[in-house]
């Protein structure tokens, strides 16, 4: 099984172009995006080539492989124009056995885990900063930002055969 896992697009067609060549070039089973796709947010500068519009059509070009939850720049009318749901608070997989609980981070984060079994994953996004940490036992991962890191790399986390690496998309 294997996974592109991202965040925090904020609607730059630069970036999502290079994700979306990351994922042709890993072929995954799914696609997980974990919130703030289009819209860049009151709080963000513009992302370099902020166009929402080109990016819905690179994202729907997916939509068979895509599982996304909902950030905190989400809204209903992103709802309707992408071809995959996107507004769920959470969603849980179950990857070689092993439960990934995916949200954005903006309700739930490593501060405030929800109730979750010792050998799940917590993946979230939000706060655009790569982190791998155990808390309270739990691993919590975050892939950092697509468009809008601040931690001065655009990056994401791979999934694949119970690993999980981050893939920095290069300009």
């Amino acid at each position: 099984m294997k996974f592109v896992i991202a965040s925090d697009i904020h609607g730059s067609a630069f970036w999502c172009a290079k994700l979306c060549a990351l994922v042709e070039a890993e072929q995954p089973d799914r696609l997980l995006l974990l919130g703030d796709l289009l819209y860049h947010g009151p709080r963000n500068d513009l992302p370099r080539d902020y166009a929402p519009k080109a990016v819905i059509p690179m994202l729907s070009h997916y939509q068979d492989i895509i599982l996304a939850v909902r950030g905190n720049c989400e809204a209903e009318v992103d709802q309707m124009v992408l071809p995959f749901p996107c507004l769920a608070e959470y969603a849980l997989v179950f990857a070689d056995g092993c439960p990934l609980y995916l949200t954005h981070g903006h309700h739930s984060c490593p501060e405030q885990l929800p109730p979750l079994a010792k050998e799940t994953v917590f993946l979230y996004g939000h706060t655009h900063v790569k982190r791998d940490e155990m808390v309270n036992g739990i691993r919590c991962l975050n892939p950092g930002s697509v468009s809008i890191p601040k931690d001065g790399s655009h990056s994401c986390l791979i999934y694949e055969n119970g690993i999980f690496s981050f893939r920095i998309l290069e300009a």
